[in-house]
Protein backbone atom coordinates (compact mmCIF):
# COMPACT_ATOMS: atom_id res chain seq x y z
CA UNK A 1 0.00 0.00 0.00
CA UNK A 2 1.58 3.45 -1.31
CA UNK A 3 0.39 7.19 -0.57
CA UNK A 4 -1.18 8.48 -3.73
CA UNK A 5 -2.73 11.85 -2.83
CA UNK A 6 -4.38 14.32 -0.49
CA UNK A 7 -6.95 16.62 -0.23
CA UNK A 8 -8.02 19.67 1.75
CA UNK A 9 -11.62 21.05 2.51
CA UNK A 10 -12.96 23.87 5.48
CA UNK A 11 -15.85 23.31 7.31
CA UNK A 12 -17.29 25.13 10.16
CA UNK A 13 -19.06 24.08 13.76
CA UNK A 14 -21.92 25.50 14.17
CA UNK A 15 -22.86 25.51 18.41
CA UNK A 16 -25.62 28.31 17.68
CA UNK A 17 -24.55 29.99 20.47
CA UNK A 18 -21.50 32.22 21.61
CA UNK A 19 -18.94 30.49 22.17
CA UNK A 20 -14.98 31.42 23.59
CA UNK A 21 -13.30 32.13 26.59
CA UNK A 22 -11.14 35.20 28.27
CA UNK A 23 -9.38 36.14 25.43
CA UNK A 24 -12.75 36.58 23.11
CA UNK A 25 -16.00 35.27 21.53
CA UNK A 26 -17.35 34.30 18.04
CA UNK A 27 -20.42 35.95 18.98
CA UNK A 28 -22.40 33.50 16.20
CA UNK A 29 -20.91 30.35 17.49
CA UNK A 30 -19.67 29.42 14.21
CA UNK A 31 -16.15 27.94 14.11
CA UNK A 32 -14.15 26.94 11.15
CA UNK A 33 -12.74 23.38 11.17
CA UNK A 34 -10.03 22.40 8.61
CA UNK A 35 -9.96 18.26 7.54
CA UNK A 36 -6.81 16.63 5.41
CA UNK A 37 -7.72 13.38 3.67
CA UNK A 38 -4.82 10.95 2.78
CA UNK A 39 -5.61 8.53 -0.01
CA UNK A 40 -4.12 5.69 -1.33
CA UNK A 41 -3.27 3.34 -4.14
CA UNK A 42 -5.96 0.65 -2.78
CA UNK A 43 -8.57 2.86 -2.19
CA UNK A 44 -8.80 3.24 1.50
CA UNK A 45 -8.49 7.08 2.26
CA UNK A 46 -7.80 8.50 5.83
CA UNK A 47 -9.06 11.48 7.30
CA UNK A 48 -7.79 14.12 9.94
CA UNK A 49 -9.21 17.07 11.47
CA UNK A 50 -6.52 19.88 11.63
CA UNK A 51 -4.81 22.79 9.56
CA UNK A 52 -2.99 22.27 6.44
CA UNK A 53 -0.44 24.85 6.76
CA UNK A 54 2.75 23.96 4.98
CA UNK A 55 0.98 20.77 3.83
CA UNK A 56 2.94 20.35 0.49
CA UNK A 57 6.12 20.57 2.40
CA UNK A 58 4.89 18.01 5.31
CA UNK A 59 3.53 15.82 2.73
CA UNK A 60 6.68 15.06 0.95
CA UNK A 61 8.11 13.29 3.37
CA UNK A 62 5.20 11.07 3.22
CA UNK A 63 4.58 11.06 -0.75
CA UNK A 64 4.42 7.40 -1.88
CA UNK A 65 5.36 5.60 1.76
CA UNK A 66 3.36 2.64 3.38
CA UNK A 67 1.04 4.76 5.55
CA UNK A 68 1.01 1.48 7.92
CA UNK A 69 4.46 2.64 8.95
CA UNK A 70 2.90 5.63 10.63
CA UNK A 71 5.24 6.44 13.73
CA UNK A 72 8.34 6.43 11.44
CA UNK A 73 6.27 8.45 8.64
CA UNK A 74 5.46 11.07 12.03
CA UNK A 75 9.12 11.71 12.43
CA UNK A 76 9.86 12.15 9.06
CA UNK A 77 7.29 14.65 8.92
CA UNK A 78 9.23 16.42 12.14
CA UNK A 79 12.50 15.91 10.45
CA UNK A 80 11.19 18.13 7.38
CA UNK A 81 10.55 21.03 9.71
CA UNK A 82 14.10 20.59 10.75
CA UNK A 83 15.03 24.58 10.24
CA UNK A 84 11.85 26.02 10.53
CA UNK A 85 10.59 24.61 13.89
CA UNK A 86 7.73 22.18 14.20
CA UNK A 87 5.68 24.58 16.49
CA UNK A 88 2.19 26.18 16.15
CA UNK A 89 0.19 25.57 12.57
CA UNK A 90 2.45 23.61 11.14
CA UNK A 91 2.78 20.99 13.93
CA UNK A 92 -1.13 20.66 13.54
CA UNK A 93 -1.03 20.02 9.92
CA UNK A 94 1.52 16.96 11.07
CA UNK A 95 -1.43 16.12 13.40
CA UNK A 96 -3.84 15.82 11.12
CA UNK A 97 -1.49 13.87 8.45
CA UNK A 98 -0.65 11.30 11.46
CA UNK A 99 -4.64 10.95 12.42
CA UNK A 100 -5.44 10.37 8.72
CA UNK A 101 -2.29 7.85 8.69
CA UNK A 102 -3.69 5.89 11.65
CA UNK A 103 -7.30 5.92 10.22
CA UNK A 104 -5.73 4.23 7.14
CA UNK A 105 -3.85 1.43 9.13
CA UNK A 106 -7.05 0.64 11.29
CA UNK A 107 -9.49 0.25 8.17
CA UNK A 108 -6.73 -1.94 6.28
CA UNK A 109 -6.56 -4.35 9.17
CA UNK A 110 -10.58 -4.01 9.52
CA UNK A 111 -10.66 -2.55 13.05
CA UNK A 112 -11.87 0.32 15.26
CA UNK A 113 -7.97 2.11 16.04
CA UNK A 114 -9.22 2.04 19.99
CA UNK A 115 -8.70 -2.04 19.05
CA UNK A 116 -5.96 -1.80 16.90
CA UNK A 117 -4.14 0.38 19.42
CA UNK A 118 -5.00 -2.00 22.48
CA UNK A 119 -7.96 -0.75 24.01
CA UNK A 120 -10.11 -2.92 26.02
CA UNK A 121 -12.89 -1.20 26.71
CA UNK A 122 -14.46 1.35 24.34
CA UNK A 123 -15.91 3.83 27.01
CA UNK A 124 -13.70 6.82 27.50
CA UNK A 125 -14.99 9.06 30.06
CA UNK A 126 -15.61 12.22 29.58
CA UNK A 127 -16.56 15.98 31.15
CA UNK A 128 -18.36 18.85 29.94
CA UNK A 129 -16.86 22.30 28.06
CA UNK A 130 -19.07 24.32 27.20
CA UNK A 131 -16.70 27.65 25.59
CA UNK A 132 -19.31 29.50 27.69
CA UNK A 133 -17.78 32.45 29.25
CA UNK A 134 -20.48 34.51 26.50
CA UNK A 135 -23.49 32.75 28.04
CA UNK A 136 -26.06 34.77 30.28
CA UNK A 137 -26.89 32.53 33.67
CA UNK A 138 -29.94 31.08 31.86
CA UNK A 139 -28.06 29.96 28.85
CA UNK A 140 -25.23 28.48 31.35
CA UNK A 141 -28.18 26.93 33.25
CA UNK A 142 -29.72 25.21 29.76
CA UNK A 143 -26.57 24.09 28.05
CA UNK A 144 -25.26 22.21 31.33
CA UNK A 145 -28.65 20.81 31.99
CA UNK A 146 -28.35 18.93 28.01
CA UNK A 147 -24.77 18.22 29.24
CA UNK A 148 -26.24 16.64 32.25
CA UNK A 149 -28.96 14.64 30.58
CA UNK A 150 -26.08 12.84 28.92
CA UNK A 151 -24.62 11.66 32.08
CA UNK A 152 -21.89 14.09 32.33
CA UNK A 153 -21.39 15.35 36.51
CA UNK A 154 -18.24 17.18 35.94
CA UNK A 155 -17.53 20.70 33.74
CA UNK A 156 -15.07 23.05 33.27
CA UNK A 157 -16.14 26.60 32.39
CA UNK A 158 -14.15 29.51 31.07
CA UNK A 159 -13.24 32.30 33.72
CA UNK A 160 -10.66 34.71 34.56
CA UNK A 161 -11.67 37.97 34.67
CA UNK A 162 -14.02 38.80 37.76
CA UNK A 163 -14.12 36.57 41.08
CA UNK A 164 -17.61 37.22 41.62
CA UNK A 165 -18.71 36.45 38.33
CA UNK A 166 -16.46 33.08 38.02
CA UNK A 167 -17.60 31.89 41.50
CA UNK A 168 -21.30 32.93 40.70
CA UNK A 169 -21.24 30.71 37.53
CA UNK A 170 -19.59 27.77 38.51
CA UNK A 171 -22.31 27.81 41.50
CA UNK A 172 -25.20 27.45 39.00
CA UNK A 173 -23.32 24.81 37.15
CA UNK A 174 -22.57 22.86 40.59
CA UNK A 175 -26.27 22.87 41.25
CA UNK A 176 -27.47 21.91 38.18
CA UNK A 177 -24.90 19.03 38.34
CA UNK A 178 -25.38 18.20 41.74
CA UNK A 179 -29.02 18.26 40.86
CA UNK A 180 -28.73 15.60 38.42
CA UNK A 181 -26.08 13.17 40.49
CA UNK A 182 -29.25 13.52 43.32
CA UNK A 183 -26.65 15.02 45.33
CA UNK A 184 -23.48 13.68 44.51
CA UNK A 185 -20.41 15.60 44.56
CA UNK A 186 -19.53 17.02 40.93
CA UNK A 187 -16.44 18.12 40.14
CA UNK A 188 -15.46 21.63 38.62
CA UNK A 189 -12.78 23.08 36.89
CA UNK A 190 -11.79 26.57 35.71
CA UNK A 191 -9.98 27.50 32.50
CA UNK A 192 -8.83 30.89 32.31
CA UNK A 193 -6.32 30.44 29.17
CA UNK A 194 -3.42 32.22 30.03
CA UNK A 195 -5.02 35.60 31.37
CA UNK A 196 -3.31 35.94 34.90
CA UNK A 197 -0.08 36.70 36.41
CA UNK A 198 1.27 34.18 39.00
CA UNK A 199 0.11 36.41 42.46
CA UNK A 200 -3.03 37.08 40.32
CA UNK A 201 -3.91 33.31 40.00
CA UNK A 202 -2.80 32.22 43.50
CA UNK A 203 -5.17 35.18 44.95
CA UNK A 204 -8.46 34.54 42.57
CA UNK A 205 -8.14 31.01 43.23
CA UNK A 206 -7.93 30.47 46.98
CA UNK A 207 -10.81 33.39 46.97
CA UNK A 208 -12.94 31.06 44.61
CA UNK A 209 -11.66 27.82 47.02
CA UNK A 210 -13.16 29.67 50.19
CA UNK A 211 -17.09 28.39 48.57
CA UNK A 212 -15.77 25.59 45.76
CA UNK A 213 -14.32 22.49 45.58
CA UNK A 214 -11.88 22.62 42.56
CA UNK A 215 -10.75 19.46 40.49
CA UNK A 216 -8.10 22.03 38.54
CA UNK A 217 -7.74 25.10 37.08
CA UNK A 218 -6.45 25.40 33.50
CA UNK A 219 -3.77 27.63 32.01
CA UNK A 220 -3.55 29.86 34.96
CA UNK A 221 -0.20 31.72 33.62
CA UNK A 222 2.03 31.15 30.19
CA UNK A 223 2.15 28.15 28.72
CA UNK A 224 5.86 27.73 29.33
CA UNK A 225 6.15 29.15 32.44
CA UNK A 226 7.39 26.74 34.65
CA UNK A 227 8.43 28.15 37.92
CA UNK A 228 5.07 30.13 37.51
CA UNK A 229 2.65 26.90 37.04
CA UNK A 230 4.70 25.54 40.11
CA UNK A 231 4.40 28.74 42.26
CA UNK A 232 0.29 28.74 41.60
CA UNK A 233 0.12 24.81 42.22
CA UNK A 234 1.87 25.73 46.21
CA UNK A 235 -0.63 28.39 46.37
CA UNK A 236 -4.15 26.35 45.67
CA UNK A 237 -5.53 23.08 46.68
CA UNK A 238 -6.89 22.53 42.85
CA UNK A 239 -4.48 20.91 40.84
CA UNK A 240 -3.04 22.57 37.87
CA UNK A 241 -3.69 21.29 33.93
CA UNK A 242 -1.81 22.39 31.02
CA UNK A 243 -0.51 21.21 27.82
CA UNK A 244 -2.81 21.77 25.10
CA UNK A 245 -0.92 24.47 23.11
CA UNK A 246 2.86 22.70 23.97
CA UNK A 247 3.76 20.88 20.63
CA UNK A 248 7.00 19.00 20.80
CA UNK A 249 7.89 16.51 24.05
CA UNK A 250 10.91 19.32 24.60
CA UNK A 251 8.03 21.78 25.41
CA UNK A 252 6.57 19.17 28.21
CA UNK A 253 9.94 18.04 30.14
CA UNK A 254 10.83 21.22 31.53
CA UNK A 255 7.55 21.60 33.17
CA UNK A 256 7.17 17.86 34.23
CA UNK A 257 10.52 17.90 36.04
CA UNK A 258 9.94 21.02 37.48
CA UNK A 259 6.37 19.67 38.92
CA UNK A 260 4.58 22.67 37.58
CA UNK A 261 1.31 20.59 36.33
CA UNK A 262 -0.41 17.89 37.79
CA UNK A 263 -2.92 17.31 35.05
CA UNK A 264 -1.12 16.86 31.60
CA UNK A 265 -3.22 17.83 28.48
CA UNK A 266 -2.79 17.40 24.70
CA UNK A 267 -4.72 18.91 21.79
CA UNK A 268 -6.26 16.70 19.65
CA UNK A 269 -5.13 18.70 16.55
CA UNK A 270 -1.71 17.63 17.81
CA UNK A 271 -2.36 13.84 16.18
CA UNK A 272 -2.59 10.29 17.88
CA UNK A 273 0.96 9.49 17.77
CA UNK A 274 2.36 13.09 19.67
CA UNK A 275 -0.49 12.03 22.53
CA UNK A 276 0.78 8.64 22.72
CA UNK A 277 4.10 9.95 23.54
CA UNK A 278 2.97 12.63 25.67
CA UNK A 279 1.13 10.36 27.39
CA UNK A 280 4.26 8.07 27.90
CA UNK A 281 5.99 10.56 29.19
CA UNK A 282 3.28 12.34 31.41
CA UNK A 283 3.35 8.10 32.77
CA UNK A 284 7.22 8.47 33.72
CA UNK A 285 5.81 10.80 36.08
CA UNK A 286 2.92 9.55 37.43
CA UNK A 287 0.99 12.10 36.15
CA UNK A 288 -3.20 11.52 34.37
CA UNK A 289 -3.44 13.03 31.18
CA UNK A 290 -6.45 14.90 29.61
CA UNK A 291 -7.34 15.28 26.03
CA UNK A 292 -8.53 18.48 24.48
CA UNK A 293 -10.52 19.34 21.79
CA UNK A 294 -14.22 19.49 20.17
CA UNK A 295 -14.33 15.36 20.00
CA UNK A 296 -11.05 14.86 19.88
CA UNK A 297 -11.49 11.57 18.13
CA UNK A 298 -8.29 10.33 17.49
CA UNK A 299 -7.41 10.80 21.24
CA UNK A 300 -11.13 9.24 22.63
CA UNK A 301 -9.33 5.78 20.67
CA UNK A 302 -5.76 6.60 21.87
CA UNK A 303 -6.86 6.93 25.58
CA UNK A 304 -8.67 3.19 25.34
CA UNK A 305 -4.92 1.74 25.89
CA UNK A 306 -3.11 4.33 28.60
CA UNK A 307 -3.17 3.10 32.03
CA UNK A 308 -3.13 6.92 32.59
CA UNK A 309 -5.98 9.05 31.20
CA UNK A 310 -8.50 10.55 33.20
CA UNK A 311 -11.11 12.35 31.16
CA UNK A 312 -11.68 13.81 27.88
CA UNK A 313 -12.91 16.99 26.77
CA UNK A 314 -16.68 17.25 25.57
CA UNK A 315 -17.46 19.99 23.87
CA UNK A 316 -20.30 20.12 21.24
CA UNK A 317 -22.89 17.36 21.57
CA UNK A 318 -22.77 17.50 17.42
CA UNK A 319 -20.28 17.26 14.80
CA UNK A 320 -19.31 19.67 12.28
CA UNK A 321 -20.83 20.54 9.27
CA UNK A 322 -20.48 17.08 6.77
CA UNK A 323 -18.85 14.94 9.01
CA UNK A 324 -20.32 11.88 11.35
CA UNK A 325 -18.96 9.96 13.78
CA UNK A 326 -19.17 6.40 15.07
CA UNK A 327 -19.57 7.44 18.99
CA UNK A 328 -22.56 8.38 21.40
CA UNK A 329 -22.24 10.07 24.79
CA UNK A 330 -24.04 8.03 27.83
CA UNK A 331 -23.86 8.15 31.46
CA UNK A 332 -20.96 10.57 31.41
CA UNK A 333 -18.23 8.57 28.62
CA UNK A 334 -17.75 8.96 24.97
CA UNK A 335 -18.70 5.32 23.81
CA UNK A 336 -17.14 4.66 20.75
CA UNK A 337 -18.24 2.31 17.88
CA UNK A 338 -16.92 -1.20 15.87
CA UNK A 339 -16.00 1.05 12.35
CA UNK A 340 -12.71 0.45 10.69
CA UNK A 341 -10.22 3.45 11.67
CA UNK A 342 -11.81 6.69 13.15
CA UNK A 343 -14.97 5.87 12.34
CA UNK A 344 -15.16 9.54 10.88
CA UNK A 345 -17.17 9.65 7.78
CA UNK A 346 -16.89 12.59 5.30
CA UNK A 347 -19.34 14.02 3.27
CA UNK A 348 -17.28 16.34 0.95
CA UNK A 349 -20.79 16.94 -1.21
CA UNK A 350 -22.63 18.55 1.63
CA UNK A 351 -19.32 20.68 2.45
CA UNK A 352 -18.77 21.76 -0.98
CA UNK A 353 -22.58 22.86 -1.28
CA UNK A 354 -22.63 24.67 2.34
CA UNK A 355 -20.61 27.24 0.43
CA UNK A 356 -18.62 28.05 3.86
CA UNK A 357 -15.89 30.51 3.66
CA UNK A 358 -14.23 32.30 6.54
CA UNK A 359 -15.39 35.79 7.73
CA UNK A 360 -12.36 37.93 8.25
CA UNK A 361 -10.54 37.65 11.78
CA UNK A 362 -10.70 41.01 13.57
CA UNK A 363 -7.51 41.73 15.38
CA UNK A 364 -9.51 41.05 18.81
CA UNK A 365 -10.54 37.62 19.13
CA UNK A 366 -10.26 33.77 20.61
CA UNK A 367 -6.76 33.34 19.50
CA UNK A 368 -5.17 36.70 19.92
CA UNK A 369 -3.64 37.64 23.28
CA UNK A 370 -5.22 40.53 24.85
CA UNK A 371 -2.39 43.52 25.35
CA UNK A 372 -3.84 43.70 28.78
CA UNK A 373 -3.61 39.97 30.04
CA UNK A 374 -1.86 39.45 33.32
CA UNK A 375 -1.65 42.60 34.26
CA UNK A 376 -5.28 43.72 34.73
CA UNK A 377 -5.90 45.86 37.82
CA UNK A 378 -9.66 46.03 38.15
CA UNK A 379 -11.91 42.68 37.60
CA UNK A 380 -12.48 42.83 34.01
CA UNK A 381 -12.11 46.55 33.90
CA UNK A 382 -12.21 46.67 30.06
CA UNK A 383 -15.22 45.37 29.37
CA UNK A 384 -18.49 46.39 29.42
CA UNK A 385 -19.26 43.01 31.16
CA UNK A 386 -17.05 40.15 32.30
CA UNK A 387 -19.69 37.35 30.76
CA UNK A 388 -18.76 39.37 27.69
CA UNK A 389 -15.20 39.83 26.30
CA UNK A 390 -13.66 40.27 22.99
CA UNK A 391 -16.06 38.84 19.92
CA UNK A 392 -14.69 37.69 16.68
CA UNK A 393 -15.96 38.33 12.90
CA UNK A 394 -18.18 35.68 12.08
CA UNK A 395 -17.65 33.39 9.33
CA UNK A 396 -20.18 33.61 6.46
CA UNK A 397 -22.31 32.56 3.59
CA UNK A 398 -22.44 33.16 0.34
CA UNK A 399 -21.43 32.67 -3.69
CA UNK A 400 -17.88 32.87 -3.32
CA UNK A 401 -16.29 29.56 -3.64
CA UNK A 402 -15.82 28.16 -0.19
CA UNK A 403 -11.74 27.15 0.91
CA UNK A 404 -11.79 23.49 0.14
CA UNK A 405 -7.71 23.70 -0.28
CA UNK A 406 -5.74 21.42 -2.72
CA UNK A 407 -6.37 18.16 -4.72
CA UNK A 408 -3.15 16.82 -4.79
CA UNK A 409 -2.00 13.66 -6.85
CA UNK A 410 1.42 12.71 -5.96
CA UNK A 411 3.71 11.75 -9.06
CA UNK A 412 3.78 8.44 -10.07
Amino acid sequence: MRITGYRTLTTTQEWDRPVGDANGVYPEGVVPVSIVMVDTDEGITGAGLGPHVEIDCLFAAIEGEDPRGVTALYDRMLRQTFKAGHAGAAFGTIGALDTALWDIKAKAAGEPLWRLLGGRDRRVRAYASGLDIGLTDDELVSVYEVYARHGLRAAKLKGGLDIERDRHRLTLVRDVLTEAGRGARPGLMLDVNEAWHRKQAVRHVRELEDTLDLVWVEEPVRRWDAEGLAAVGRGIRASVASGENLTGLEQYRPLLAAGAIDIVQAAAVWGVTHFLRVSALAHAFDLPVSPIGNTPIGLLHAATSLPNHMASELQDLRPATGVSVDLHVEDGAFVLGDSPGLGLTIDEEAITAAGLRPGTPSAEGPGVRPEEAGRRLLAADDHAHPAQPRRLAPLSRGPVQPDLGVNHTARR
